[in-house]
């Protein structure tokens, strides 16, 4: 029994893993009025009809901090990379030279930042609420397994254990939002 509650809790580990990574990823998404070319990471262009990230037709650089550089590896690919920016809405507006794309990133108006400030809680809420959900199955399933005969004092000592990770899980979110909330805020 100890064994198959261990198994549990080490996948409620994984998966809070994977909630800070996808949260770490969702966060390098919002601009912080720097060039990055994270800001174009999944974005998808239609290569000679196959949906084909970006990143494998072409090159993406920033040349300063306010400029994102796309150079496709084959020119023919200028006008898909262009109208794929344009779909993906990002508020981006690429300039084609015949050569590269360039992306200038405005600057950030402060009503802008707040809005980006509160994207990052939200998304900070969600990974809240994966971490809560996944808590919340790992302690159901210890509590079935005492109910079966798993012993009473172990099986507390495992839900404190659960309940110490969802502390330090759920600090480390806190400080990667007050990490970017700090990085939108600062002009």
């Amino acid at each position: 029994m100890e064994a198959t509650i261990d198994s549990t809790i080490e996948q409620g580990k994984k998966s809070y893993d994977k909630v800070l990574d996808h949260l770490k990823d969702e966060l390098q998404k919002i601009r912080a009025g720097k060039a990055s070319p994270v800001m174009l990471k999944g974005l998808v262009v239609d290569y000679y009809g196959t949906p084909t990230q970006l990143t494998q037709v072409a090159n993406v650089t920033t040349p300063d901090a306010r400029t994102l550089s796309i150079a496709p590896w084959e020119k023919s690919m200028l006008s898909p990379i262009e109208q794929s920016i344009f779909a993906a809405n990002l508020g981006l507006t690429p300039m084609n030279d015949g050569e590269q794309i360039r992306i200038s990133i405005p600057p950030l108006t402060e009503e802008r930042r707040k809005d980006l400030a509160k994207q990052c809680k939200s998304l900070g809420e969600d990974a809240k609420i994966s971490v809560r959900t996944a808590r919340h199955k790992m302690i159901d399933f210890i509590k079935k397994e005492v109910k079966d005969g798993y012993p009473e004092d172990a099986g507390k000592k495992k839900e404190s254990e659960v309940e110490q990770m969802v502390k330090d899980i759920t600090k480390r979110i806190e400080d990667f939002l007050a990490a970017k909330e700090k990085e939108i805020m600062t002009v």
